[in-house]
């Protein structure tokens, strides 16, 4: 039986991601399922999750400002923080993705630019087209999975990781030192890019983060965590 993945999107905008996703973890040998903050979301029938991305996450889940012409999702920042605190509990593997890696680094306590290219003096030139280079860390999960020192992204947020959660590491930057990644090497699997993978199947390394997930996924169902060493 495939490892059944849950992706959680928008209700808004749910209905036209959730496809690639689930195209994204089929290729990888997964099967998808969509969670949404209008039902009830049971980690114990799913072997992973990838947190999705959308709309920019709540300021006042990390003390920040907020800023009239940014559109907010109150529930779906709920849901997906319980999830992303329950999960690291449990050790179930997740992938975060653009906003989603923003909410793996909040729910854990950390906190975000809310307009990074401001802070870093860049223009925002969105693009699902890999036109970006980031650097990978050496040594990290992240490098090891993407089986490339650095690789050509897309750009689609406004919002960046400035301070990091508790058990996270930075393992990924642009040219300009933006924060496009992290991970935490003390789980089965926690990771979280900046960037849109499921745009860019058609190349190997972004494929991969897919791939390691349901790999992940399996080793979760095979070996509940019960069973394995605890991790912090």
């Amino acid at each position: 039986m495939k490892p059944r993945i849950a992706v959680t999107v928008s209700r808004r905008s749910g209905w036209r991601i959730f496809p690639l996703m689930a195209l994204n973890i089929w290729l990888a040998g997964g099967r998808a399922v969509r969670w949404q903050s209008n039902r009830e979301a049971d980690l114990s029938t799913v072997d992973a999750v990838v947190i999705g991305g959308g709309d920019d996450i709540a300021p006042t889940l990390y003390d920040g400002q907020i800023m009239p012409e940014v559109r907010l999702d109150p529930d779906r920042d709920a849901l997906e923080a319980a999830i992303v605190r329950e999960a690291t509990r449990q050790d179930v593997p997740l992938l975060g993705i653009c906003r989603g890696a923003q909410m793996l680094n909040v729910a854990r306590g950390g906190r975000l630019y809310q307009d990074a290219y401001a802070f870093y003096g860049q223009q925002n030139y969105k693009t699902v087209l890999p036109r970006k280079e980031v650097t990978i860390t050496k040594n990290s999960v992240l490098r090891q999975v993407l089986g490339v020192p650095r690789l050509k992204v897309n750009a689609l947020h406004s919002q960046s990781v400035s301070d990091l959660g508790q058990g996270l590491r930075v393992t990924g930057r642009d040219q300009s030192g933006m924060v496009q990644a992290v991970e935490d090497p003390g789980r089965r699997f926690a990771i979280g890019v900046q960037w849109h993978p499921e745009h860019l199947f058609y190349r190997a390394a972004h494929l991969n983060l897919f791939r390691a997930l349901v790999a992940a996924a399996r080793s979760k169902r095979d070996r509940p965590a019960d069973q394995m060493r605890c991790a912090g």
